[in-house]
């Protein structure tokens, strides 16, 4: 008897222990996922400043701003990261256009939102290199002996990797890092 309920406690510490450190990994996944997004809201709050440079420059590009402006607002609403990816894809559309006006790539005021958009991507990347990393150890957890019982017992959902996909301009990665 002594000894059933000695496997009994030993059970219940294991599982309790199992639970808290996959509710830390899920926790520390959430906050990895917010550090993204301060970089995201960053990167696209340059958008209007990069939208108005780019302006002066090229007055045939008027739909590509609309659409910048509608992904950015949606993007705000729902801080879905796949509309930050279709974001990131036609913000990278403005860059290419300096290839097209010369001018535009000697404007001081470009080359300093330029700047600061470099600044900003590094950070993007780190803090995507961690989110992924977080979201990695979280999976494997939630996918190996014996805690993944414990997930299933309480329903833990694996997380999704953040992935952003490269603009091409004409076969030809558009690398902003210039």
């Amino acid at each position: 008897m002594y000894l059933t309920a000695f496997i009994l406690i030993l059970i219940i510490i294991f599982v309790l222990t199992q639970y808290n450190k996959l509710v830390k990994l899920r926790n520390k996944v959430k906050q990895s996922k917010s550090g993204i997004e301060v970089y995201l809201n960053q990167r696209f709050d340059l958008i209007p400043n990069l939208v108005e440079c780019v302006k002066a420059y090229s007055k045939y590009e008027s739909e590509l701003f609309e659409n910048i402006t509608k992904l950015r607002a949606s993007y705000n609403e729902t801080k879905d990261f796949d509309k930050a990816n279709k974001l990131n894809n036609t913000f990278n559309q403005i860059l290419a256009l300096a290839e097209d006006y010369p001018d535009l790539k000697a404007n001081n005021q470009f080359l300093n939102l330029q700047k600061n958009l470099v600044k900003i991507e590094s950070q993007l990347q780190a803090a995507r290199r961690i989110y992924n990393n977080d979201v990695t150890f979280y999976n494997t957890k939630l996918e190996t002996i014996p805690t993944n019982i414990i997930a299933s017992l309480f329903k833990f959902k694996p997380a999704e990797l953040f992935q952003i996909e490269e603009y091409k301009k004409d076969n030809v990665n558009v690398n902003i890092e210039r």
